[in-house]
């Protein structure tokens, strides 16, 4: 019996000691249980609420901003203003007509917004925000938030416009920006994603396009949680986007307002050179247009009107287009002639008002001739026939030779688009492109900027600021990117003597301020700013011997088209060079009479940098040209 007991005793304490292990362990799991339960009920409470509501965690771009564009004084050309806008996700908004309509009713949209945002929305991946309305105002953006539980998928949103405050002014240098196409998709290299979104712009043309990845930036990203009908209920975190980088041009603003507008109501094109480092000083081309029209796509009434103007109003004449040069290339004859020892400054020539090579008569501008003339009255009264003749004793090959010295016939790198590389034509490019020889007759043309020579305004203003200065001097558009000076090319002395460069020099001062000078009525009076110039005048259609013999058509009474090309190249002062100016009106006429004035009035505004004193000017044209100058349309900092 004491056995049994014993065995009983010691089976009880053994389940004694398991019930209490087991009742541990099922406190300790309902403790465990507990707290979880309480975790999940109390502490992630709001967590489990939204992921019941269906949220999930969606990830945007994040554009950055534009970078800015300034002239060489920090006034701004191309800027970012704030756009209040509209957009839309499909896959969020469910029912898009019905949402379309909502907003309607809080925001005017017409016919032709609703048509563009359905073929938009279906066009593009349904979790693609999608621009409905912009340029709204605050209002107007303060109501669509408020109604937004109504209005599932669609979110109001502050953005970035580009915008051109100076109009027309750079629209050939500046550009515009405009949305994103399938060309610009498949020209892009590494298929960068802000080109997805339908909202962003990069530059199509002029310096916003040619530093389209310097202006870009970089975009950033945010992600947010929204829930089943598209309310966005937090943002989780961001990585903020890198703006683009600022451009800093060479204009001056002023500068160039005052070119366009002393270039309103013709063809023509003007560009304005320091001398001493190439920068590009102005750049205009005329008429011009408005770049603002092009940003949300300009209408087609507006696009054909600029398409159909005679003038070419988008193309940038000062770098794209190419012009018979005229007279203004007797100085690089000259100059061959001089450096190949064919004629010296004293040597005369006989003009007769023409000369006769084989069977082909070649004329003088002046009828009657010039008589004995040496080179710096060749230059000053612009007579042909002397060049005729040192054209035939230097020959094409030299001429040539000297005109590619001096920047014609070259093509450079400036961040614009179309720049030209004009022609300077050889006797193996005949060959070439006519399968023709070369003739006398041809380099008789050449001489005097005729038949094949072709150059653009920008190479005419590096060809006078080579001869002021001596130096191969180049162009430049861009100061400055993200702060960062960019590189003044190396100037080299041309390796012309001085002895010819003071020849070819006096010349064109003789020209702009000795009385017989065909550029004397468009002189400087201001003693220490006078210019050193040449005019030249291009032919654009051939005179018969029958018209010389009846007489010359009249240049107003020929149709536009018909008219000649008027030039002026001149640098100034011409004792201290500063700025070299070219000017061609397209079918203006004489370039004496249309261009040099236009050169002397932009010559005289560089030199003053700004509205320069009457007494600068001939006191006979003074009341003329101040009433002139109260036409002028000018804007911004001179206004």
């Amino acid at each position: 019996m004491s056995l049994n007991k014993r065995f009983s005793q010691q089976s009880h304490k053994k389940l004694t000691r398991r019930g209490l292990i087991l009742f541990g362990a099922q406190v300790a799991f309902m403790g465990t249980l507990g707290l979880r339960l309480r975790y999940l009920q109390v502490d992630q409470a709001e967590e489990f609420r939204l992921l019941a509501e269906e949220n999930r965690i969606n990830i945007r771009l994040l554009p950055p901003a534009r970078g800015l564009i300034f002239d060489r004084k920090g006034v701004p050309i191309a800027e970012n203003n704030q756009n209040y806008r509209i957009v839309m996700v499909r896959e969020q908004a469910g029912d898009v007509a019905e949402i379309l309509d909502r907003l309607g009713k809080i925001v005017p949209l017409t016919p032709d917004d609703y048509a563009a945002a359905l073929k938009e929305l279906k066009r593009r991946a349904d979790f693609v925000p999608i621009t409905i309305a912009e340029h709204l105002t605050w209002q107007q953006l303060s109501a669509v938030s408020a109604n937004s539980p109504a209005l599932p998928g669609v979110t109001a949103e502050v953005g970035l416009q580009r915008n051109y405050p100076m109009v027309e002014d750079f629209a050939h240098i500046v550009g515009y920006v405009g949305a994103v196409n399938k060309r610009d998709l498949e020209n892009e290299e590494d298929q960068d994603p802000l080109l997805q979104i339908p909202t962003f712009k990069i530059g199509k043309t002029g310096v916003e396009d040619k530093i389209e990845r310097r202006l870009r930036g970089k975009a950033g990203s945010k992600r947010i949680e929204v829930n089943a009908v598209g309310r966005v209920m937090r943002e989780i975190d961001r990585i903020d986007s890198t703006p683009g980088q600022d451009v800093v041009l060479t204009v001056d603003q002023g500068l160039q307002n005052y070119v366009q507008a002393r270039l309103i109501g013709q063809s023509a094109a003007a560009v304005v050179m320091d001398v001493r480092n190439g920068d590009i000083m102005a750049l205009g081309s005329a008429p011009s247009f408005d770049p603002n029209k092009f940003i949300n796509g300009i209408s087609s009434k507006d696009y054909n009107a600029l398409r159909e103007n005679k003038y070419r109003p988008f193309s940038n004449k000062a770098t794209q287009g190419t012009f018979p040069p005229g007279s203004t290339f007797k100085m690089m004859v000259a100059l061959a002639a001089l450096e190949g020892g064919f004629i010296d400054t004293r040597e005369k020539i006989n003009c007769r008002g023409y000369i006769d090579v084989g069977n082909q008569r070649f004329h003088c501008w002046k009828r009657s001739g010039h008589g004995w003339i040496d080179m710096k009255n060749s230059l000053k009264q612009s007579c042909d026939v002397y060049y005729y003749e040192l054209a035939q004793r230097v020959g094409i090959e030299k001429i040539s030779a000297m005109a590619r010295q001096f920047g014609l016939g070259t093509k450079f790198e400036l961040p614009l688009n179309a720049v030209n590389d004009g022609r300077i034509p050889t006797k193996s490019w005949k060959q070439a492109r006519f399968k023709e020889p070369w003739r006398i007759g041809d380099t008789i043309n050449a001489s005097i900027g005729q038949g094949f020579v072709a150059t653009s305004p920008l190479q005419l203003a590096v060809m006078t600021a080579r001869l002021a200065s001596g130096r191969n001097v180049v162009p430049r558009l861009i100061k400055s990117i993200g702060g960062v000076e960019q590189m003044v090319a190396p100037q080299q002395a041309l390796g012309i003597s001085s002895s010819s460069f003071a020849a070819v020099r006096g010349g064109m001062v003789a020209v702009s301020n000795e009385r017989g000078g065909t550029g004397f009525a468009s002189r400087v009076e201001e003693a220490s700013l006078r210019m050193a110039g040449k005019s030249g005048t291009s032919q654009v259609r051939r005179i018969t011997r029958a018209e010389r013999k009846s007489g010359v058509i009249s240049e107003a009474d020929l149709a536009w088209e018909r008219r000649d090309h008027a030039l002026y190249v001149a640098y100034a002062p011409y004792d201290a060079p500063r700025y070299a100016v070219a000017v061609v009106v397209e079918h203006g006429g004489g370039g004496s009479r249309f261009a040099a004035p236009i050169v002397r009035d932009i010559m005289l505004e560089a030199l003053y940098d700004g509205k320069p004193p009457l007494s600068a000017y001939p006191k006979s044209q003074r009341t003329r040209i101040g009433n002139e100058r109260k036409e002028l349309i000018l804007r911004g900092p001179q206004t």
